[in-house]
């Protein structure tokens, strides 16, 4: 692999597609941004012009750099243009999925393309079981929302990964101005392992009724956190972060510590998933 990647292709443009695929363009770095959904890839593009004219208005780049980082993106429904020495996939948390979406992508590219997943607790050896030929091509790529601004990418090494390909997807990171850590293959990885319970001790604490979802989010912010749980939450997406959880819960044999909570799982039916359906824990 070169030393620089030139086209990048990110699959989902979802919240955390769409942030990659900006992250990477202002790297220089041209991208193929796909999404079956065209109202997904639609909403995807005015999300990032938006961006970018925040930053212009920040006076963190100018008007011409907006254009020229926003040129670099092709949007596209066609998976037939997912051509790329590297693609991401950034979709559903849902392991059937993503093997079908790995898979075309792996038919349609070179033996030489690496394919890497944002998921952000599903195993990657066992996708990378179901993925023929080349296992050894695919890894994790977790980005952290937004991806636009936070650093951190856990590079995640399943048991068949080469060190080639950490070292291609480490190589980006550093274009891309992130800060990768590598982690072996286990249940939630580093960061979902160890904040698991930042979100269902919270979720615990105002089930029992010791305390508020606002008490608890100014408790903790008073402590130095950035942002309480509950707020935490509902900016990545009750439902996502109830996906992880469940995942985790499971791959652990359901080992009590890591059991969902059943007040998330009752906003989450109520379609209450936070910032992007105008409510969650709290209401926007």
């Amino acid at each position: 692999m070169p030393d620089t990647t030139n086209m990048l292709c990110v699959c989902g443009a979802g919240t955390m597609g769409a942030g990659i695929a900006q992250a990477a363009a202002q790297a220089g770095i041209e991208v193929i941004l796909y999404d079956v959904n065209n109202t997904i890839l639609q909403k995807a593009t005015g999300t990032i012009q938006h961006n970018l004219q925040q930053l212009v208005a920040k006076q963190k780049i100018t008007a011409t750099e907006s254009a020229d980082i926003y040129n670099r993106i092709l949007f596209t429904g066609d998976i037939q243009q997912c051509r790329a020495a590297i693609c991401i996939e950034a979709i559903i948390e849902k392991t059937a999925a993503k093997v079908a979406l790995l898979q075309q992508l792996a038919n349609i590219n070179t033996a030489d393309t690496i394919l890497a997943s944002n998921t952000s607790s599903l195993s990657i050896t066992a996708i990378q079981q179901l993925l023929l030929p080349n296992p050894e091509r695919f890894a994790g790529m977790h980005f952290f929302n937004p991806a636009t601004v936070m650093k951190l990418v856990e590079l995640v090494k399943g048991a068949a990964t080469s060190t080639a390909t950490i070292e291609a997807l480490r190589r980006l990171c550093v274009q891309m101005h992130k800060v990768p850590v590598l982690c072996n293959d286990t249940p939630g990885f580093i960061v979902n392992r160890v904040a698991r319970h930042y979100y269902l001790e919270a979720m615990k604490l105002v089930e029992t009724g010791i305390a508020g979802i606002e008490a608890v989010d100014a408790i903790m912010e008073s402590t130095g956190f950035k942002m309480g749980p509950f707020k935490l939450m509902d900016m990545i997406g009750l439902d996502v972060n109830l996906a992880v959880s469940e995942s985790i819960y499971a791959a652990f044999n359901q080992a009590e510590r890591f059991k969902p909570s059943a007040l998330q799982q009752q906003k989450v039916q109520q379609g209450a998933l936070g910032r992007k359906s105008g409510k969650g824990f709290y209401t926007y």
